[in-house]
Order: structure tokens, then sequence, then C-alpha cells
């Protein structure tokens, strides 16, 4: 009797212990970010919040562009945003619900180019961006990975639990088209899919440093972790403004997961659990 008291106890603690070691790196991010770098150096490290964020946020803003590489930022993540779900949901939709030659053989292998690590494919990407004319331009970050192996699997999973095919029998024997079909009827069934591949989507597009930093090339071009790293001097490094450029990059990453994490939940369970 009382193990199975104390089980509960003992899970909450353990999970609890575990947040707060998830949870120290962002803590002391935001910490620094309010300190000099003579203060962050210091033995002991502060623990508290200091009084020099202003500071460092008008020598983050000397030393970077910050609205610019903000925007950048801004902008590549939503045009990648949207453009993954469309051409995501476009290719699970199909392969969810159509017959056609070589459906599962192409299927496998969009679903292999997920056993790939992602750095075989750093120079094959310079060089097509270079032949396309693309180095240096926004659409090189967002147009390449528009159609995801991860978001089509995730969008045929869903497609196949959440989407009646009489429901898409009714509507072809109706009139409708395809493309009609797609829009008016499967879209509105995969909100929780695409709100959770959406914002999936949104942190990696926003969090990209590797992307940037194999096509940019000029720092008025540079998105937002790309301008952060080009702070860094191994000589004179001004730890405090780069780390209140973290802390403002990571924000509104934290608000927008902590108002959207149980849509995340369902929506990577949805699948799995009506399947």
């Amino acid at each position: 009797m009382k193990t199975e008291r104390l089980a509960p106890w003992a899970a909450y603690f353990l999970v609890g212990v575990g947040t707060l070691i998830m949870m120290a790196p962002f803590y002391f991010m935001f910490v620094y970010a309010t300190h000099n770098r003579d203060a962050i150096f210091t033995l002991p490290p502060p623990l508290f919040f200091g009084s020099n964020f202003l500071t460092n946020f008008n020598i983050l803003t000397s030393k970077i562009a910050l609205w610019r590489s903000l925007g950048w930022s801004l902008y590549v993540a939503l045009a990648s945003t949207a453009l993954t779900l469309l051409f995501c949901s476009m290719g699970g939709y199909a392969f969810a619900m159509f017959e056609f030659r070589f459906k599962r053989p192409l299927f496998t292998l969009v679903l292999g180019t997920m056993l790939l690590p992602s750095f075989l494919g750093m120079i094959p990407s310079f060089m097509i961006m270079d032949a396309l004319g693309w180095l240096d331009q926004p659409r090189a970050l967002y147009i390449p990975g528009a159609a995801s192996a991860f978001g089509i699997f995730m969008m045929r999973q869903f497609v196949s639990s959440a989407v009646p095919r009489d429901l898409v029998e009714a509507a072809r024997m109706d009139g409708c088209g395809e493309f009609r079909i797609y829009w008016s009827i499967v879209l509105p069934l995969l909100q929780p899919a695409l709100g959770t591949l959406g914002l999936i989507t949104f942190i990696g597009s926003w969090n990209n440093f590797i992307g940037p930093l194999i096509v940019m090339r000029s720092p008025e071009m540079y998105t937002f972790p790309l301008a952060l790293r080009s702070m860094h001097n191994p000589a004179d490094t001004e730890w405090g403004a780069l780390m209140a450029g973290a802390a403002i990059a990571t924000l509104p990453l934290l608000i927008l997961f902590a108002i959207s994490s149980r849509r995340l939940i369902d929506g990577l369970t949805a699948g799995a659990v009506r399947g």
C-alpha cells in the first residue's frame, strides 16, 4: 500500500528533477544576458539576474544589424513553414488516397532519405544553389526543404487515419475536382497535424545555422543565428551581449511552445491513437 502511494510522488519527483536539468541552460542564458563579460567569468558565476541588460543590448545592436537579421529569420521561417505545409500535405494526401504505379517504391525512397545524415547534402546543396544562382538569396533556404520526408510521412499517416476514404469518394461522385477535395475537405481535417508540423518547421527554420552558413555570403543577408555567430571573437567576445541576443531569439520560441505544446503532442500522437 505504501509503495502504491509513493509511486506517483516518485514519478513527479523524477519529472521535476528532469525539468530543472533541462531548463537550467535557458535560465542561465537569461541570467547571463543581464551581466557583463567580467561578471560571467567570475567564480562562482552569477546565479541571479543583474542590471546590465540594456548595456548588453546596446552592444548587440552596435555589433550586428539586429532587426534586419531578425526580419530575415522571420521571413525565411514563415516561407519555409507555409511551403512545407502545402507540399507535404499534398504529398501525404496523394500517398494515402491515390493508387498509381511505383507508389510503394516511391514512398520507400522518400522514407529512405530520412536515413541520410544531413551533412552529406551540404556540398551538393551548395553546388546546386550556385548553379541556380541562388547564393546569398533567401529562397535558397526555404525552397529546397519545402517537401521534407518527415512532413510527407506525417501527413500520409494522419490522412490515412483521419480522412475517411468514403468521404473523398462521395465528393468525387458529386463532381468535385481533386484540388477542390484537397482544399475544402482534406485540409480542414488535417488541422491538428498541420499545426504540429508547422510548429516543428518554424522552430527548425528559425534555429537553422548550417543552411545560412553554406549559402549566405554578405552580412546584410545573414539570418539571426548567423549574425550572432559573427559576433564571436576568440580574443574579445562580448558574452553578455551574445547571451542577450540568444535570449531575444529564444524567448519567442519558448512562448510559442508553451502556448501550443498541447497541440504539438496531440498532433504527434493522433495518427497512432486513431490508427
